[in-house]
């Protein structure tokens, strides 16, 4: 009798064990690159909101900005690994030293608006490039925004190609940004971008080029003169979680990450079109000057061959590309 009751003993504290264990929230790590007022934190934040809400804390994210948990290369090796179950990342920026299809999105001058961008990325084509991600060890649940992208420099105004012949212009690391570069006349220098301002500040480089957004978030206008709206690109934001640790999760709780991850997104999307003018407007106000009118002919003319420099992205994808950008 008493083996009895020694062993329904030992049952009932292993399904106690295991209903604690069942029962214990999951932590999300997210980590990004970018400052507390960057576009990155703003989509984190609210995704944060979102799935804690939902799953009433049976999720918890804990958001780790600024590059805390490393650089933007260091995010996509530790979502690879596990070592962090999500990141925020420039698409077409680190991502393609690891999805090289991904630099078909740094192709200029082929999305000119907000709305056109989005139907491209949120469509069959985003359906596929999330096919490459997931080929390389990682899920994209969606892509947020980072925005279309400028130069700033601290030299002269860039108003044609040529404004650019010998200037030290940081670039993300990866080819294809490089090649652009080149092909403006202007002098790439791979910098991460937990680094930049300091770079820019110390003169290791003359410009840069990113959003609206992100200029004032890292408050480069601090540090630089001249800003030139060409909107070579639109940077999307790929946000990525680790297959191993999402497939532990039950169905109900996958699908609230997806939502929440595609809501925050939506969220921020629309959160960037109340400020951006108004951040252009500090900008200017900081003393910088502002191209407004660039000889966009000239930039695109000089540039229309960028896409035979681009590692592991096939010439279809290209063109996949430019026709679903012309669809829109």
């Amino acid at each position: 009798m008493k083996k009895i009751q020694i062993a329904m003993l030992s049952i009932f504290i292993i399904l106690l064990y295991s209903s604690i264990s069942l029962a214990a929230p999951v932590v999300i790590k997210l980590a990004h690159a970018g400052s507390p007022e960057h576009q990155y934190n703003i989509g984190a934040e609210e995704f944060k909101k979102l799935v804690e809400e939902r799953s009433n804390k049976a999720i918890t994210v804990n958001i780790f900005p600024q590059g805390q948990l490393g650089n933007e290369r260091d995010a996509i090796e530790g979502v690879r690994m596990g070592t962090i179950e999500m990141t925020t990342i420039a698409a077409a920026g680190a991502l393609p030293s690891f999805v090289p299809e991904m630099g078909v999105l740094g192709v200029p001058y082929v999305l000119t608006s907000l709305q056109q961008a989005y139907n491209v990325l949120d469509g069959r084509f985003g359906e596929e490039l999330n096919k490459y991600i997931e080929a390389k060890g990682m899920i994209n649940l969606c892509f947020w925004e980072v925005g279309f992208r400028h130069f700033t420099n601290s030299v002269r105004p860039i108003r044609v190609p040529d404004d650019l012949n010998g200037l030290k212009i940081r670039v993300q690391e990866s080819r294809g940004w490089m090649e652009f570069i080149r092909l403006l006349g202007g002098i790439p220098t791979p910098i991460p971008f937990g680094e930049l301002y300091s770079a820019l500040q110390q003169g290791v480089v003359d410009g840069q080029e990113n959003p609206i957004a992100t200029i004032y978030s890292m408050r480069y206008y601090e540090v630089q003169k001249h800003l030139t709206l060409d909107g070579h690109t639109y940077e999307a934001a790929a946000v990525l979680v680790n297959p191993r640790f999402f497939s532990r999760l039950s169905d109900e709780h996958k699908a609230l990450v997806k939502q929440a991850a595609i809501d925050a997104g939506a969220y921020q999307r629309a959160r960037l079109a109340e400020i951006n003018q108004e951040r252009l407007d500090i900008i200017r106000n900081a003393g910088m000057e502002v191209v407004e009118n660039p000889d966009l002919p000239a930039f695109q003319k000089a540039t229309e061959d960028l896409y035979k420099h681009l590692d592991g992205v096939p010439e279809e994808l290209v063109q996949k590309f430019k026709e679903a950008a012309a669809a829109r």
